[in-house]
């Protein structure tokens, strides 16, 4: 049985009242992990419902493909009103409760009614502003006005209402409130917790990424360095707020303190001109004396402020004025990530209205006036750039990926030549021992640094290069104070202490490492080992299973040690298995870099690991039918030959998954089999600057139900597309009517949305897909 892990990068754009939209679709990823955990959960889950038409649907593959698939979402980044849905969504992935408070919130209570300041509610005709009632009257009632013409029948009434409310309260102040909005969105997050909790969505350990995008309206001094000046001072406005937690073993846990959750939800979504900005004081006065954890999380994300003492100027507002579609953070959230199966990884990106107007060649348009511009400039333009450069990146890490890979398959026949040649086909048939195989692994590295002759130096240098940016790397990121030295500095100083060390070369004195290399690299060569393990895990995933001639439980025993293996580097790898301490010694990295060097070594202890990782791999080979056996030493012993041709070219070391990074996105466009047209033909949000749902209880059902449609069927695209060759379209379709129908009678049931709404739903699927 192939296994594999579905993985979901997940991207939500900001979209004002869109964001009830992206509830839906983020609902239907809920739902699909839920299904998936029920799946592998070794015959003891099973879920009905929408869930159960996904675990159908996962069991049908299984059956027909012998395809064992599991969907983990675990990075979820947003901007704006998607950072909202970003951050429930991760809690509820990670604490196992459920995401049901958030429809409600969405439902019940993101209207203009309720989000308004009690100050701002126009509760007399003194108060009003009485003389703007004719005009608001003539808006919203001449021939060809926009309630008329885009507004249902049935809420236009409800619409002019609101709208003349809004419109009569106070003016040149943000009309909503933001300790209003700030209370319904933590007591939300308490509602999730008042539920029960069940197991995470993510395997015990497995990362768990949260990104969203805020903007620092008054922005902090940063220092910039240039050749010359040396050091400038520049007006950074970016505030990401992330969180890098681990599955716990059991649900119930939140992903952080939920004034913390609180704060990073309120930031994103402070609309400009709709809510004021966010000050700390606002969580200040929410939480009172019981966010334990203030000081520490403040000087995490907002380190400059802390240190200056300005954290009380600080004002926060809209995330997706500088950054609406946060890529950027998703990719990076791909660092330091353990692979423990086959990886099929997808950034998936949802955007409710990816149609942008632009002018015809022979559309006669008028020019771009004052106000236009201005308006343009500073929030239309920005929030719809498109993601082409985030794209572009993915789309080189993708091609460098395959070329590794055809290079690799390239110079496979001469490297299991050269190692049949240096151990003779009898190696295959000796009992792999733990001493044997330490043994013919050094024996192989030797043999590929002697035969590497004079490119063995460069190879060395990338080898020591890449372990000395890790190192600084890790050192900045667990030291990352404001007056502290970037990692390029701390690289420098690191580069010189170990050349201190007489290793300014890596060169013994004939071919191949010195001694003392040798020593370096056992100690701190993580990089190394986990490559080769990756080659070997990746051969037995999507290579040896089409062998007809190789069992498919070995192959799947093979793989489960493999991955066992890995665990241990990948735990050494994780800062938190320095021990708390490390901060202090990582502190002192410019004044005392050896000791940083020696702590590392002595708290990793690789040469212990590499004992472990052994006898698990001399097991595993014993175990192995013979031709398995052979084609995995081949790959074993075979891997420093690889690495020496292909390790100077590459830029990533290849401790992480590695395998090609596809994109899919979700919106109204790309979910067609029930309705064509896009949002247009289905959303309502879209109204008055995609404030519309937030005028009308309706519009925000209407949109919330073809969320939970769209994200359903490009789940099931999704799921659909990981099957090699691809998956019967005509039973891809019948999942996406059953999973139609399972919606609506769920929404039937829970009657948060008006019955007509659903059942016409109803109606036109079994009209269009009977």
């Amino acid at each position: 049985m192939r296994q594999k892990e579905l993985r979901i990068a997940l991207v939500c754009y900001g979209g004002v009242s869109l964001a009830v939209y992206m509830h839906g679709v983020t609902k239907e990823i809920w739902k699909l992990a839920r299904a998936s955990r029920a799946h592998h959960a070794n015959g003891n889950g099973t879920v009905d419902g929408v869930e159960g038409v996904y675990q159908r649907l996962l069991e049908r593959i299984e059956a027909d493909q012998s395809l064992r698939l599991r969907m983990l979402p675990d990075i979820i980044s947003g901007a704006s009103a998607g950072g909202i849905n970003a951050v429930f969504l991760a809690q509820a992935i990670y604490s196992g409760r459920s995401l049901e408070p958030l429809t409600e919130l969405w439902l019940e209570n993101a209207d203009v009614e309720k989000l308004v300041a009690e100050e701002a509610r126009p509760w007399s005709n003194i108060g009003a502003k009485p003389f703007m009632r004719p005009l608001v009257w003539y808006l919203t009632n001449r021939p060809g006005n926009a309630v008329n013409e885009s507004v249902a029948k049935e809420t236009r009434s409800e619409v002019r209402r609101k709208l003349s409310s809004l419109v009569r309260g106070r003016w040149f102040e943000p009309p909503f409130s933001g300790p209003g909005f700030t209370k319904l969105l933590h007591d939300a997050l308490e509602a999730m917790n008042a539920l029960p909790a069940e197991e995470p969505l993510l395997p015990p350990y497995h990362p768990l990424d949260l990104l969203v995008t805020a903007t620092d309206y008054r922005g902090r001094r940063e220092l910039l360095r240039l050749n010359s000046p040396p050091l400038v001072e520049e007006s950074e406005h970016r505030m990401p707020i992330s969180f890098r937690v681990h599955a716990p073993d059991a649900g119930g846990e939140d992903l952080a303190q939920l004034f913390e959750l609180t704060f990073a939800a309120r930031a994103t979504a402070s609309f400009p001109g709709a809510f004021p900005p966010l000050e700390v004081s606002e969580i200040d006065h929410l939480a009172g004396d019981d966010w334990t954890n203030r000081d520490a999380f403040l000087a995490r994300i907002m380190p400059t402020h802390v240190e200056q003492g300005t954290t009380h100027h600080a004002a926060l507002i809209d995330g997706s004025v500088l950054v609406n579609a946060p890529f950027a953070g998703a990719m990076a959230g791909l660092d330091k990530r353990p692979a423990q199966r086959e990886v099929d990884r997808r950034f998936v990106y949802i955007d409710p209205t990816p149609r942008r107007k632009l002018a015809k060649r022979d559309e006669t348009v008028r020019p771009i006036g004052f106000f236009s511009a201005i308006v343009g400039s500073l929030s239309t333009i920005p929030r719809e750039q498109p993601i082409r450069d985030n794209l572009e990146v993915l789309e080189a890490q993708s091609r460098e990926a395959l070329r590794l890979q055809k290079m690799v398959a390239a110079l496979r026949p001469e490297v299991e030549a050269v190692v049949e040649k240096l151990f003779g086909r009898t190696l295959f048939f000796d009992k792999p021992t733990l001493k044997r195989l330490a043994n013919w692994r050094a024996k192989a590295q030797q043999a590929a640094a002697e035969r590497a002759d004079y490119a063995f130096h460069s190879y060395a240098q990338a080898k020591l290069s890449g372990i000395i940016d890790r190192i600084a790397d890790l050192v900045h990121d667990i030291a990352p104070q404001p007056d502290h030295p970037d990692a390029h500095d701390i690289a420098i100083r690191l580069r010189h202490a170990i050349e201190e060390r007489g290793l300014a070369t890596m060169n013994g004195a004939g071919k191949g490492a010195s001694s003392e290399a040798i020593a370096f690299l056992r100690d701190h060569d993580l990089a190394f080992r986990v490559r080769r393990l990756r080659l070997l895990a990746r051969r037995l995933s999507r290579e040896w299973d089409a062998d007809p001639d190789i069992p498919d439980p070995d192959l799947e025993n093979a793989r489960e040690e493999v991955y066992r293996a890995l665990a241990l580097y990948y735990e050494r790898e994780d800062p938190d298995s320095l021990g708390a301490d490390f901060v202090e010694i990582a502190d002192r990295a410019m004044s005392d870099p050896d000791q940083v060097l020696d702590e590392l070594a002595r708290r990793r202890s690789l040469r212990e690991v590499d004992i472990q990782a052994e006898q698990i791999l001399a097991d595993a080979l014993e175990a192995m039918p013979k031709d398995l056996r052979r084609k995995a030493l081949l790959t074993y012993l075979g891997f420093p030959f690889y690495d020496v041709a292909t390790l100077p070219l590459l830029r990533n070391e290849g401790l992480n998954e590695f395998d090609p990074v596809k994109v899919d996105r979700i919106s109204p466009d790309d979910a067609t089999s029930l309705r064509d047209g896009g949002a247009e033909a289905t959303l309502r949000g879209t109204e008055f600057f995609n404030f519309g749902a937030f005028f009308s209880r309706f519009y925000r059902e209407n949109d919330y139900l073809w969320g939970r449609l769209h994200g359903a069927e490009r789940m099931i695209d999704l799921v659909c597309s990981t099957v090699p060759g691809g998956f019967d379209t005509t039973k891809c379709l019948a999942f996406k009517r059953d999973t139609f129908l399972a919606i609506c009678d769920e929404e039937e049931e829970r009657g948060l949305c008006r019955r007509h709404l659903v059942d016409g739903l109803r109606r036109e699927i079994l009209a269009k897909l009977s």
